[in-house]
């Protein structure tokens, strides 16, 4: 009975055993089982997040590409209302150019007058309406200007330029105001060669020179290159009374003038060059301390070919005309203004001028009588131009008829449209003495 006992308990102890590990299977089953239902709801959660997140995101989407075309629309609104502006300036600063050109060649031919009759009074009065009139064309030239850099059909035509070419020509062209206002300018000669717009570079240099010359306070500016690095920079230099940090970046906006507000000018002489330098690719840089003077300075970039030989200063030529009387000359202007201030003024030098609207009138006039010169406007009625006259013309009489191109539009653009016509090309309103000059030279011409 006792084993009987002893068997009975082993086999209990064996099925306890046997179910306790029975038990812990099924727990690990049911906690397996518990894990993989959480893992599949966590899923389900996320899934249905990453939906939700998903529908956001292109929401944001859409919406971020209406904003993107409201704004492509504004500017193109800007960029259209920009190029009206500019539009409107060139075609302005055109129409305003025609009678200011008339109404100084007037004054010259009343300049004269007032030499001849040694009537001082009125030689007063003419000085002061030519001062008055050459502030006129001087904003209205820089407001076009303005325009042009502003526009997209600004073009640049880069080229090798030598310093010492440009600073002979700058010699030229400052060396009178400087003498007026009893300043000593002083350009450091160089032997460098750049690559830049010519045009625009002697702008950019006229226009740092003529700002030094009104407004230093010494009795030098001094103009050269310097040489840092593998840069050349061109430099313009002042005594005049400095500039204060606070006010540099001031004086590059339009009519920003910090001092000497009594000196002539437009205010608008550093804002183009700066507009100039960007659209050239130049920097600008300027250094200056309050009472210390200024260095304005641009960078340019120096030419890497083979720089072209110096070419000698033609000489004059012997029997160059110095008397117009009795030459004829025919002049193409559509603006009656112009056209009767030409005959004034061509008139009282002793020539025979015939003057006209547009071509058709030109070549029936030339016909009648060949003239000696073809002095023509750029810019006719309709579609006509200037060098439509010249080429029709030269057709009629011969490709040796002399032609010069007077204008109001940008001797530059035209230029450009001309291409190798050698012809010269003034912009209004031109000088007398200017004028005289390129009539001369345009008949010398063999």
């Amino acid at each position: 009975m006792l084993r009987d006992s002893d068997d009975k308990d082993r086999a209990i102890a064996k099925l306890e055993r046997i179910n306790q590990a029975l038990m812990q299977r099924l727990e690990r089953i049911e906690e397996t089982r518990g894990s993989a239902y959480a893992l599949t709801r966590a899923t389900a959660v996320l899934e249905r997040e990453v939906v939700a997140r998903n529908r956001d995101l292109e929401q944001a989407l859409s919406d971020l590409a209406k904003i993107n075309a409201e704004l492509a629309q504004a500017r193109e609104v800007a960029d259209e209302a920009n190029r009206a502006k500019s539009r409107f300036l060139r075609a302005a600063s055109h129409d305003l150019l025609q009678p200011l050109s008339a109404a100084k060649l007037f004054l010259s031919h009343l300049s004269e007058l007032a030499d001849l009759q040694g009537d001082t009074l009125q030689r007063d009065l003419v000085s002061h309406l030519t001062a008055t009139f050459d502030s006129a064309e001087e904003l209205i030239r820089a407001l076009s200007d303005i325009a042009r850099f502003d526009s997209r059909s600004f073009r640049m035509n880069p080229a090798p330029m030598a310093l010492s070419r440009l600073f002979r020509r700058l010699i030229i062209d400052m060396q009178p105001l400087a003498s007026s206002r009893g300043i000593d300018l002083r350009f450091v000669a160089s032997a460098a060669t750049v690559e830049s717009d010519p045009v625009y570079l002697r702008q950019i240099a006229q226009n740092l020179i003529t700002n030094a010359l009104k407004y230093t306070t010494g009795k030098k500016v001094l103009v050269g290159m310097r040489r840092q690095g593998d840069a050349l920079w061109l430099e313009v230099l002042d005594q005049g009374p400095g500039i204060a940090v606070k006010d540099q970046e001031r004086i590059f906006q339009e009519f920003e003038r910090l001092s000497r507000s009594d000196q002539p000018g437009t205010g608008l002489g550093l804002s183009i060059v700066q507009r100039a330098c960007q659209q050239l690719g130049h920097a600008l840089e300027l250094r200056s301390e309050k009472g210390r003077g200024s260095r304005f300075r641009v960078r340019l970039a120096r030419y890497q070919g083979v720089a072209a030989p110096r070419q000698a200063i033609a000489p004059r030529r012997r029997g160059e005309i110095s008397d117009f009387s009795g030459r004829r000359v025919l002049v193409v202007e559509n603006d009656p203004v112009m056209r009767h201030a030409y005959g004034f003024l061509l008139g009282g030098w002793g020539m025979e001028v015939q003057t006209v609207a547009g071509i058709r009138a030109a070549r029936d006039a030339a016909a009648r009588t060949r003239p000696d010169l073809l002095l023509t406007d750029y810019r006719l009625d309709g579609d006509e131009t200037g060098l439509q006259t010249i080429h029709l013309l030269r057709q009629d009489l011969g490709q040796g008829l002399p032609a010069l191109i007077v204008s109001a539009e940008s001797a530059q653009a035209i230029k450009g449209e001309a291409g190798g016509l050698a012809i010269e090309i003034l912009e209004k309103p031109v000088a007398e003495g200017e004028l005289r000059r390129a009539m001369r030279a345009a008949l010398a011409q063999p």
